[in-house]
């Protein structure tokens, strides 16, 4: 249960951010010290880092290595996982052949790769990929396994 909440929140606030309409409210965040003291210490090298608190999770968005990434922390400050942007290209070729006939006429727009820290909870999948499919006015939100398998995560239009 508490591997599909994590990845539930984590998988939500990559649709917000995706699907987002580009406009940003300034509001302020409390970060506990904890957190930014662990992110400085995994993260030496972040640039452009912001905060979000929301869900019962912490995230700092920022670039690393020209990489867009978040790292999300629980409100304990245990560290829980990190979605990184990626390109179709790191997605096995028949993980793509098969969204293709899944979602015929849908193109990958945009694509992440979360790394759960299974030590915090080992019952969480290593690794899952997210893609955002468009077709035209339609958006999906879709899930990827470690093994290839997809299924629709969610639909947006």
């Amino acid at each position: 249960m508490k591997k599909l909440f994590i990845t539930a929140a984590i998988a939500t606030m990559f649709s917000a951010s995706v699907f987002a309409d580009g406009t940003k409210k300034v509001h302020t965040v409390t970060v506990s010290y904890s957190v930014i003291n662990k992110f400085s210490t995994q993260f030496p090298d972040a640039k452009n880092i912001s905060w979000t608190v929301s869900n019962g999770f912490q995230r700092a968005d920022f670039e690393l290595e020209g990489v867009q990434s978040s790292a999300f922390y629980d409100l304990s400050g245990d560290f829980v996982a990190i979605t990184e942007e990626i390109t179709a290209k790191a997605v096995p070729a028949a993980t793509l052949k098969e969204i293709n006939t899944k979602f015929n006429g849908y193109t990958v727009d945009h694509m992440i790769v979360l790394q759960n820290n299974t030590e915090l909870n080992p019952d969480a999948e290593a690794t899952v990929y997210f893609a955002d499919l468009k077709n035209g006015q339609k958006e999906a939100l879709v899930r990827i396994d470690a093994d290839g398998h997809i299924e629709l995560y969610k639909e947006v239009k």
